[in-house]
Formats: structure tokens, C-alpha cells, sequence
């Protein structure tokens, strides 16, 4: 239940946010919003999903699509000194090197990145 709740409030911002965006613009509708969420931003898809229907509602984004792209978690090897994706959330370590990972460069994110409007 609390997982949801915290889904909902963050849904809740996210359909603020794409209304002001779309105020902006002149938008009278919001068709879909497109977010980037890591598998560390503490989101839970499923819940997030399904908090941003209810969140929609009697909004200018009622019916729009929520359009979600995964990220992978990438840390910078401090051995290497390149970006380096973690092969398992058991397991922080560069995959070529093996290195313990100390920087996560991606993985965090819940951001909007675009509005599709009319």
C-alpha cells in the first residue's frame, strides 16, 4: 500500500508538471508523456503505471499514454576509466575489470523527458 501511495505522488507531480509544460506551449491536451526511470530511482513501474491512470484523471492528460524507457545502471570504473554497465544489482562491479564500482553515472533517474501535445 505505502508503495503505492508513494507512486501516486510522484504520478500526481508528473501530471502537474505536463500541464504546466503544455499551458506553456499552448497545448490543449497532453497525448502521452515520456519519462526515463532506473532500475535505483526507487520507482516501481507497475505501481507508477498504474497510479498515473488515476492521477489523470479529469486532467487535460486523461487517456494520454505513459511511455516509459528503462535505464540500465552505469557506474564510471575508477580502474578503467570508462562508463561500465553493472551486470547485476548483486553485484557492483565493472564487467571487464571487476573493480568495485564507487561512481553510479545512471540508474537514478525518474525524469520527464518529452510531452506529446495538440
Amino acid at each position: 500500500m505505502w508503495a503505492q501511495m508513494h507512486e501516486l505522488s510522484i504520478a500526481l507531480g508528473i501530471v502537474e508538471a505536463a500541464q504546466e509544460e503544455a499551458a506553456k506551449r499552448g497545448a490543449s491536451r497532453v497525448t502521452a508523456v515520456h519519462l526515463k526511470l532506473g532500475p535505483l530511482s526507487g520507482v516501481v513501474k507497475d505501481a507508477l503505471e498504474f497510479s498515473y491512470g488515476v492521477a489523470c484523471a479529469d486532467t487535460t492528460l486523461q487517456g494520454s499514454r505513459l511511455v516509459i524507457e528503462e535505464t540500465r545502471i552505469m557506474t564510471l570504473c575508477a580502474n578503467c576509466g570508462e562508463r561500465r554497465p553493472v551486470e547485476s544489482l548483486q553485484s557492483f562491479r565493472c564487467a571487464v575489470c571487476e573493480t568495485p564500482a564507487t561512481e553510479i553515472v545512471e540508474g537514478r533517474e525518474l525524469q520527464l523527458v518529452a510531452l506529446e501535445i495538440e
